[in-house]
């Protein structure tokens, strides 16, 4: 048959196997000769001491070169300048002082002969009204006696009081002082009246109420009953 005719006989070939085993062998060695090698660590006597290695710093960074045909920019110079402010200046004045009173010399029409002095006067001075004192108001009259002190009276005792008043311009009493008193009940009964009781006709001057002072003296005296 044209089949068995180009069919050839099949044989085994021994070099190619040996080839083959021989490769494969040889990339096995090449793994286990390459593997590595870990070997046991003895163990060490006491604690294991740890530090800390350091870091070399890094290295600064370049500085920027500038390009050969870049010329730097220059940056001016800021200048500020603040306004001055407007400050006044007190200077010391000298003002001439002026009597009002000085008359430059006149002369007379000889030669060499003495000046005349004229002297301005000046104005006149008014003189004031005279002061009219304040005086008791007859309406008011029956109040001017202060009450007896008990004290005084148990003790069968008289008294005198002599006061500086302050009359105002309504005629009430608005301050009154202490000149001689017989005792301080005298003198207390005496105040208390006056600031509370006592009514004048006020002091004038030119027909102008104006406060005045005014001395009184008032007696203490028993009366037999």
């Amino acid at each position: 048959m044209y089949a068995d005719r180009y069919a050839r006989p099949t044989r085994f070939i021994p070099t190619g196997l040996t080839a083959a085993v021989a490769i494969n062998a040889a990339l096995v060695a090449a793994l286990i000769f390459a593997a590595p090698h870990v070997l046991p660590t003895p163990p060490a006597d006491g604690p294991l001491d740890t530090y800390t290695v350091p870091s070399d710093p890094p290295p600064p960074p370049p500085t920027p070169q500038p390009e050969p045909h870049e010329k730097s920019a220059r940056v001016p110079d800021e200048v500020i300048v603040a306004p001055r402010p407007d400050v006044p200046v007190i200077r010391d004045t000298i003002v001439p002082t002026v009597d009002p009173t000085f008359a430059p010399p006149t002369y007379g029409d000889r030669i060499g002969a003495d000046p005349v002095v004229r002297v301005d006067p000046g104005p006149v001075a008014t003189p004031l009204p005279p002061l009219v004192a304040p005086s008791i108001d007859p309406r008011y009259a029956d109040a001017l006696q202060p009450p007896y002190p008990a004290a005084e009276r148990r003790a069968n005792r008289e008294g005198r009081v002599t006061v500086h008043a302050l009359i105002g311009v309504d005629g009430r009493v608005k301050q009154i002082e202490r000149v001689d008193a017989t005792s301080d009940a005298f003198w207390k009964a005496t105040e208390a009246q006056a600031l509370s009781r006592w009514r004048f006709r006020p002091g004038t001057r030119g027909d102008v109420p104006v406060e005045a002072w005014r001395t009184m003296t008032l007696r203490f005296v028993l009366e037999d009953d």
